[in-house]
């Protein structure tokens, strides 16, 4: 039996919210109206064809905790940052602003994960962790995808050199140097290169730096700010039969 998963990534774009948090803002923990952020969620799982309570939110705080849901939830998974499931219409959703959002999924076995990699998750190891996560549930390595969504280039991402020393010891791969030639980090390239050092099938990733494109919302760039959604499911009526 395989399975149809589908994903999803929003932008600043159609929603509700006021400056500095224009308009689409997806997160509750910014400073944002709160009835505009329930209407801009309301708003997402319309646009994907479910129920607001189908669409399951974390409230994310930079660690390696990973959560397994089995059904839907009335408020955000707390103290976790990345959420593992095998159910069919249950949307995960990891909000981003800079940090790397990372969607897994083992198509044939039917796992899915959405993973929250800031700077700080990425060098403790929440992606190994959920790799891991995903493995207790059936899911084999060698079967996953990943996608990478939008995230702070290593073109912008400036840092001091020790931070990035640091990085680097533990996610290699992720120094690199600015477009101004400063020392800088590709959270991108390192979970990347993490990814198929583990075994993952195959890794794409969303070119877009949130820092440059102002179609999307940057902490970096401007805070406060708000948060885009990238979104992972499957498709319950997609799920079909192989072999």
């Amino acid at each position: 039996m395989t399975f149809t998963v589908r994903r999803a990534v929003t932008t600043r774009a159609g929603g509700e919210s006021q400056a500095p948090y224009d308009s689409f803002n997806l997160a509750d923990h910014v400073g944002d109206d709160p009835v505009a952020v329930a209407a801009n969620r309301a708003r997402l799982a319309r646009d994907l064809g479910m129920e607001p309570d189908r669409v399951v939110w974390m409230e994310q705080v930079h660690s390696r905790t990973v959560a397994v849901v089995d059904g839907p939830v009335s408020e955000p998974v707390p103290v976790t940052d990345a959420l593992v499931t095998t159910q069919d219409s249950l949307a995960l959703a990891v909000l981003t602003a800079d940090c790397v959002p990372v969607l897994l999924s083992d198509d044939e076995a039917g796992v899915i994960a959405a993973v929250h990699a800031g700077r700080v998750g990425a060098r403790i190891g929440i992606v190994p962790a959920v790799l891991d996560a995903m493995s207790e549930l059936g899911a084999r390595v060698d079967r996953i995808g990943a996608f990478l969504g939008p995230a702070a280039s290593g073109d912008q991402y400036e840092v001091p050199p020790e931070m990035q020393a640091d990085v680097e010891k533990h996610l290699p791969g992720s120094a690199c140097r600015t477009r101004k030639g400063t020392t800088g980090l590709d959270l991108r390239e390192g979970i990347r290169r993490q990814l198929l050092d583990a075994g993952v099938s195959a890794v794409a990733t969303d070119p877009r730096c949130t820092i440059e494109d102002r179609s999307l919302f940057s902490h970096r760039r401007g805070a406060p700010t708000g948060r885009i959604a990238s979104v992972i499911w499957m498709d319950a009526s997609g799920r079909k039969a192989v072999g």
